[in-house]
């Protein structure tokens, strides 16, 4: 347990003079997942959730994790609520939700023992994972879809930040320092990433001092220490009758266990992109075949069907959409027109479809190789980087699950090829 810690201790006081005890979740470090909430005693599923719209009711779908307050909420409310408000509010154009929440963060930050919320602030981590964060040479080694995906998080937090630097200037009155040095980079990238690792769902109206973006964000004091399982049964919205942001659980917790619940049905790509950490083994996981994919085989066509597939490798084999590229890709001439029955998933010919799983085996093959490539690259640095071992570790975590889905894709294909001998 970490609930004897004077983080802990202090951020228990903070809530409860918000209105907010709880009596089932105490903080706790675990192995795999660090730092989370454990149960004092067991929670129980008063039964499973049948659909993902059932989740979305309360009533008797499950046991209620935690309830927590509006009063605890860090919303754009309690933004232009603060100091920040009137700066905010003559702003034109006026600020986004989002811009308005982490110029309050990096604010309550700088202000330490001031800041109102400095219990909540003190638990908060001091850096991320996300690719924004990881150093340049290690995104480089991120796969190539998600390499991609990484620079354009990265380039977008830099002009968010350019774009705000006038807004900042215009907030110098309320500090004695330089505004430049409270609103680095650095600072709103910290800021940023806490609203978008962090932050739960709760609709808000439009309202005067934010833009008409939507406005979706709260962080969750306390509740925002609940870590992520891909098998998670959960209910979680803010109940406007209680007014309160309500977890209830679909699964049966022990006592003493960590609860954990589920971000959403995310593959391990987005997990990183999005949260910074992944997550094994990820039932959602697969393996990308970039645009570059094609590489391995020859079609005057298929280089359409790459760029407008979504083609992946998953532990039960190849999607359906890569075979089907496939198979319309090792058409004969003869068989062009039957191209739509290929799309109905019928078979045209043996021929057909033998030649369309030697082709997915030899990508399967091919990103094998590259995949074992980029772990020895990997295992190479970590002995000579040794401020980057856990970057590094993080994204040899990533490469692993992938060279794990495609040894299971190429037993799968195996299985599948037999039937063509």
């Amino acid at each position: 347990t970490e609930s004897y810690k004077p983080e802990f201790v202090a951020l228990k006081k903070w809530l409860k003079d918000r209105k907010f005890e709880d009596t089932n979740l105490i903080p706790a470090r675990f192995p795999g997942t660090g730092r989370g909430l454990k149960s004092k005693a067991s929670l129980q599923a008063l039964r499973p959730f049948p659909s993902a719209e059932l989740c979305l009711l309360f009533g008797k779908e499950g046991q209620m994790v935690i309830a927590l307050p509006e009063s605890c909420l860090l919303t754009t409310d309690t933004v232009l609520r603060s100091p920040l408000g009137p700066y905010l509010a003559k702003w034109q154009p006026p600020p986004s939700p989002l811009l308005a929440l982490c110029t309050f963060l990096v604010s309550e930050r700088h202000a330490g023992d001031r800041s109102l919320w400095k219990p909540y602030l003190d638990i908060l981590p001091q850096t991320y994972t996300c690719p924004v964060c990881l150093a340049p040479e290690v995104v480089g080694l991120l796969p190539a879809p998600l390499r991609a995906e990484a620079e354009a998080q990265r380039a977008g937090v830099r002009r968010f930040f350019t774009s705000s630097k006038a807004f900042f200037s215009s907030l110098q009155p309320l500090f004695a320092e330089a505004v430049e040095s409270v609103f680095s980079y650095c600072a709103l990238r910290w800021a940023w990433c806490t609203v978008n690792t962090r932050a739960v769902y709760v609709k808000h109206r439009q309202r005067p001092g934010c833009s008409a973006e939507p406005d979706t964000c709260a962080l969750a004091p306390f509740l925002d220490l609940l870590n992520h399982s891909p098998h998670a049964q959960v209910a979680a919205a803010f109940n406007e009758d209680t007014r309160c942001y309500e977890v209830r659980t679909g699964t049966c917790w022990p006592r003493h266990q960590e609860v954990l619940i589920c971000y959403g049905a995310h593959d391990s790509h987005r997990l990183l992109l999005e949260y910074g950490f992944v997550c094994t083994p990820n039932p959602h996981a697969c393996v990308r075949v970039p645009e570059g994919g094609n590489r391995v085989c020859s079609s005057h066509w298929g280089y359409d069907i790459w760029m407008c597939l979504n083609l992946t490798f998953g532990w039960d084999g190849p999607s359906w959409r890569l075979l089907t590229a496939l198979k319309l890709l090792c058409l004969e001439v003869e068989e062009a027109m039957c191209w739509k029955k290929v799309l109905r998933g019928e078979v045209v010919s043996d021929t057909n479809e033998k030649a369309s799983l030697d082709m997915a085996q030899k990508i399967c093959h091919y990103f094998t190789e590259e995949t074992s490539a980029v772990l020895e690259k990997i295992s190479d640095m970590k002995s000579e980087e040794g401020a980057l071992i856990n970057q590094l570790t993080l994204v040899e975590t990533l490469w692993m699950e992938e060279l794990q889905i495609l040894q299971a894709s190429a037993e799968t294909l195996k299985d599948l090829q037999r039937a063509f001998r």
